[in-house]
């Protein structure tokens, strides 16, 4: 859930990205082992941070062990399919492609080769920040998550390799929901940290690919909330946020009291049955 730090410099730039699509085994939950699609070797795919007015020059390679073709759409960048139709490649291949960074924001980026729903539903996504030119108000500490569902052929946590079930996808009803592409991501030696008086920005996301998030921290209040990803805080003292699905939000508070906070999605049975916690 590292963020690379604020940008330091004022004018725009040209900026390289070199992205990997990996297909390869991870464990979804304690015992239950999944082959994850994603943009380099984790899902989420790294978080990414450029300043408005960047020139950005992407280059996607699809790993030549791959089984399928893939691409990917910057929800950031304006012009035909986000960058999808100029990324588009088979295992083995590589594509380059530039856009600029236009408008401030925090972004979601995802794969979108048909069908796009299960190359999300398998882990490819993650965030990027534009910055606006003046940067972001400081803060002491900055993390990213971003929450996702796995329809798998078994039950929650039934264990033992699991499949993609692509009639649980059809029906939007899936076994786990999840921040950061894992059950317990972000538990025990994985849990975000800060000291008392510290203020925190969470930059969230909501990959979908099809339920509504309604992000809330137990036991803290959001200071500022900046709404489906805008760069200017239009909602204070929030007790709850919606993420919507393709969607993001920022969210800021100062760590007062100090302990043991929890993560959910509100929806609770997602939190306490599904692993939104």
């Amino acid at each position: 859930p590292q963020v690379p730090p604020p940008i330091a410099r004022k004018s725009a730039a040209r900026v390289v990205l070199n992205v990997e699509v990996r297909e390869h085994k991870d464990t979804l939950a304690d015992g239950v082992p999944y082959t994850y699609w994603s943009f380099g070797d984790e899902t989420p795919g790294k978080f990414i941070r450029v300043r408005e007015g960047d020139l950005v020059e992407t280059h996607l390679s699809n790993h030549p062990d791959n089984s399928l073709a893939h691409n990917i759409d910057f929800h950031g960048a304006t012009g035909p399919g986000g960058g999808g139709e100029a990324s588009f490649v088979a295992p083995g291949h590589s594509a380059t492609f530039t856009w600029r960074a236009m408008r401030p924001g925090l972004f979601l980026y995802h794969c979108v080769a048909p069908p796009a729903g299960l190359h999300i539903a398998n882990g490819m996504y993650g965030l990027i920040l534009v910055e606006p030119k003046g940067g972001l108000p400081p803060v002491d500490k900055e993390y990213f998550i971003i929450q996702g569902e796995f329809y798998t052929q078994g039950k929650y946590g039934e264990r033992g390799p699991q499949h993609f079930a692509m009639d649980k996808a059809l029906r939007e009803e899936p076994e786990y929901v999840v921040f950061n592409g894992h059950s317990g991501a972000l538990m025990g030696s994985s849990a975000l940290k800060a000291r008392v008086g510290e203020s925190v920005r969470l930059y969230l996301g909501n990959a979908g690919p099809a339920l509504t998030s309604s992000f809330h921290i137990v036991g803290e209040i959001f200071d500022s909330v900046y709404g489906e990803g805008g760069i200017l805080a239009n909602q204070h003292n929030v007790q709850t946020t919606s993420v919507p699905v393709g969607g993001s939000s920022m969210v800021e508070f100062r760590a007062d009291v100090p302990g043991d906070y929890t993560l959910v999605d509100h929806s609770m049975f997602r939190a306490f049955n599904k692993g939104a916690m």
